[in-house]
């Protein structure tokens, strides 16, 4: 017998005690994850959102997921609904969560709210701090309804002291919050503010522009904060490229006061019944 052939008898031996582990498929089929880049060594929060977006899901997960978020979303419909049908008339009052309580639009929201409230009508801000706790406490200082709807946020967010206690509710979806606004309010008053303002302000635009509801005044209070806006929207949108109608223009009022605010609300209404939009 060769040696090459009793080197091959004594290696066969050797394997044959140990165990034999087979490949695992599922392993080998698995694609390696690009790694996210870090800042400091920490993820930050928007790359594990950005992780978590690319993470393979089976079906089973992903309908799962989607079917529980349904049930979320109804429950918040629910309880705005409830909460809500029996609010009487009000005004919503959009502006920044950053305004400090000795800015003058802190102090001309607070004045709006109260005029409202002595003109009939409840208050419903976003809930939280800034121009939306001015609002309601413009409404509680005159003994008026005052509804807050809270959306719950990583940051800034936070409800105010002033909203009655069982008009207080909290949102997790910005759409959902969106519909109680529209259809509980009998109009809009918008003071200076940020992204979630202006999203706001042109969300109430456009279903009013393409009819989804009736015609309901919106009021922008601070000629030198919504002139350049508007300046811009008149020259490009509608005179060059056309984007808009005139008449589109109209279906905002821009004053400077508290007392021309609640006017524009009172002169649209003086000849409606008010009711819910939809």
């Amino acid at each position: 017998m060769s040696r090459n052939s009793e080197n091959g008898k004594r290696q066969s031996e050797i394997n044959k005690d140990k165990p034999v582990v087979k490949p695992d498929p599922m392993k080998e089929s698995k694609q390696v994850k690009p790694e996210m880049p870090k800042e400091d060594g920490v993820q930050s929060e928007d790359e594990n959102r950005i992780r978590q977006a690319f993470a393979d899901k089976d079906w089973n997960e992903i309908k799962s997921s989607d079917s529980w978020a349904i049930f979320k979303v109804m429950a918040e419909f629910v309880e705005g609904f409830e909460k809500l049908a029996k609010i009487g008339p009000c005004v919503t009052i959009f502006g920044s969560a950053r305004t400090l309580d000795n800015h003058p639009y802190y102090v001309m929201t607070e004045e709006i709210a109260a005029k409202l409230v002595r003109h009939g009508y409840g208050v419903i801000t976003g809930g939280g701090p800034g121009i939306m706790e001015a609002g309601n406490k413009g409404a509680r200082s005159e003994n008026g309804k005052s509804v807050g709807l809270n959306i719950i946020l990583p940051f800034e967010q936070f409800n105010n002291v002033y909203i009655d206690a069982d008009k207080l509710i909290s949102f997790d979806h910005f759409f959902v919050r969106k519909v109680m606004f529209v259809k509980y309010s009998q109009g809009f008053i918008v003071m200076p503010g940020g992204f979630g303002t202006l999203d706001e302000l042109f969300e109430a635009l456009t279903l009013i522009q393409t009819k989804k509801i009736g015609r309901f005044p919106i009021v922008l209070v601070g000629k030198d904060y919504w002139e350049g806006l508007f300046k811009w929207i008149k020259e490009m949108v509608l005179t060059q490229e056309k984007n808009v109608n005139a008449e589109d223009l109209d279906l905002v009022s821009l004053v400077d006061n508290p007392t021309d605010a609640v006017k524009v609300i009172d002169d649209f209404y003086s000849k409606y019944l008010l009711s819910p939009n939809f």
